[in-house]
């Protein structure tokens, strides 16, 4: 996370772990392979988080801004070294882990869309799947740099207004005294 895929070698993977390089080539067989294992695990925390907050009681607005702090964070924790890393050196693994979690994320606001009408908090009179692709083609556009027409803009920023235009395009009336409602508690 700190220096990138390229840079880091077997040789320092394995003696951060405190262990042999033989050991570690017990597990994978090459940097390939490793790479490839962190981000399925990556994958697979993000759909057991995803999950676990998607089966839980709380409002659906609830759930899209707990979910927001989550991105918020991990975007914050994330090295753009990472991305060009993958791109130039593992563009089959970075396609991959790319497509995984569109997949997630697109399932996920799908089920939140349906939770969100179900709780009348919704507009009833949603495309789910055309509403739930388009939130996914915003996130990709978000990250893409290219994109970005202002630079004093960050990704929170940005972030923060995509998401609030989501909530006020998907919400009744209901839905959005509630949002008003949170973010006048989020900023106390």
């Amino acid at each position: 996370m700190k220096y990138g895929y390229k840079s880091v070698t077997m040789d320092d993977v394995a003696r951060e772990l405190g262990v042999s390089k033989k050991t570690l080539y017990q597990y994978v067989s090459n940097k390939a392979e490793l790479i490839e294992k962190t981000l399925e695990y990556d994958v697979f925390q993000m759909g057991c988080w995803v999950n676990e907050v998607g089966t839980s009681d709380i409002n659906a607005i609830d759930h899209l801004l707990l979910v927001s702090r989550r991105v918020n964070k991990n975007f914050n924790e994330f090295s753009p070294s990472l991305i060009f890393d993958l791109q130039k050196y593992y563009p089959e693994l970075f396609k991959l882990h790319i497509e995984e979690k569109k997949q997630i994320v697109y399932q996920n606001i799908k089920t939140n869309i349906q939770k969100g009408i179900d709780q009348g908090v919704y507009r009833d009179d949603l495309d789910i799947d055309l509403v739930a692709g388009l939130y996914v083609q915003k996130m990709i556009a978000m990250h893409n740099n290219e994109l970005n027409l202002m630079e004093n803009l960050t990704f929170e920023k940005i972030f923060e207004v995509m998401f609030e235009n989501h909530i006020r395009g998907i919400a009744n009336q209901e839905g959005t005294a509630y949002f008003e409602k949170q973010k006048e508690q989020l900023k106390n």
